[in-house]
């Protein structure tokens, strides 16, 4: 159990959600691992948080456990995607723990965004990646996209994009036909010295009187590797765990946040990375739930 999750099912506002997927890993394996170690190194995290003045005991927060996961990509999202829709239609924000970043899909199919908000050392925009199209290496294309899979083992054969926009945080390598991808308008790329400065603005509908709903997604590895060297894909010149608590910060304050989740983490490390995410999480429940209170009145 995350430490502090002690709400009942339906009781909950906050259901997290295990998806140790670690088919597609390109590098270092080990995704597979992350659920557990994030549950781990969050043991010895105070519930209490002085900025909030919340107990994270107190904010209704559920663990639902792992899903187990098989070979199949396609066949697991889609189950992955029924547990998260439950969570969704039971009015509880999922919080989906990784696994490799391929189960964001099911976090953004379930939620259906107007925005998905990344934080990535990597674009994911390929079509696919070594012939597979449901790599970790596409998330992000695929939600804006949707995506076609001929594997004969897969009984998923198409699907249709979610999000109309896509904002990629701290986004430092690619290859040249998705930086293409990337300069069209329905894709926002700041590059990691420019995070500091990044503040939310999503209006992908054009509605100005309604506010765009998100899905977040932390992707371990928008860290540089000297603080969470425990990832599949490392690459340098990151961002600090600090710029990456004010993103996860600011996002959940300012914006109608529907999903959210922790990603590749990996067993490759002294708990680094593991004890990064589950901190995020931490963050992004005490001000979605701050926010949530002060929007009532309480």
């Amino acid at each position: 159990m995350f430490p502090g999750a002690s709400s009942g099912r339906d009781d909950a506002d906050y259901v997290v959600v295990g998806a140790p997927l670690d088919v597609s890993t390109t590098f270092q394996p080990g995704a597979r691992f992350g659920p557990d170690r994030v549950r781990r190194f969050a043991r010895t995290y105070d519930d209490y948080d002085a900025r909030t003045g919340h107990h994270f005991s107190d904010l209704a927060v559920h663990d639902h456990g792992d899903v187990r996961a098989w070979d199949d990509a396609a066949e697991y999202l889609e189950y992955l995607e029924g547990v998260l829709t439950d969570v969704r239609w039971d009015d509880a924000v999922p919080l989906l723990l990784g696994g490799e970043h391929t189960v964001s899909l099911a976090g953004v199919r379930a939620v259906e965004p107007d925005a998905f908000v990344c934080l990535d050392a990597h674009l994911d925009l390929r079509e696919e990646y070594d012939g597979n199209s449901l790599s970790h290496a596409t998330v992000t294309r695929h939600a804006l996209d949707g995506w076609e899979s001929d594997d004969s083992q897969s009984r998923q054969t198409a699907s249709d994009g979610v999000a109309d926009e896509a904002v990629i945080l701290g986004a430092r390598t690619g290859s040249e036909a998705e930086w293409e991808r990337a300069s069209e308008s329905d894709v926002t790329v700041v590059p990691p010295e420019d995070v500091p400065d990044w503040t939310p603005d999503f209006n992908a509908d054009g509605d100005e009187d309604e506010e765009p709903s998100v899905y977040l997604s932390v992707d371990i590895d928008a860290a540089d590797p000297g603080f969470a060297p425990g990832t599949g894909t490392m690459e340098p010149f990151g961002l600090t765990p600090h710029e990456m608590r004010d993103v996860v910060r600011e996002v959940a304050n300012s914006s109608d946040v529907q999903g959210f989740d922790v990603v590749e983490v990996n067993d490759r490390d002294d708990g680094q990375a593991a004890a990064l995410g589950g901190k995020l999480l931490r963050e992004f429940v005490f001000s979605h739930a701050d926010s949530v209170a002060s929007s009532d009145g309480k």
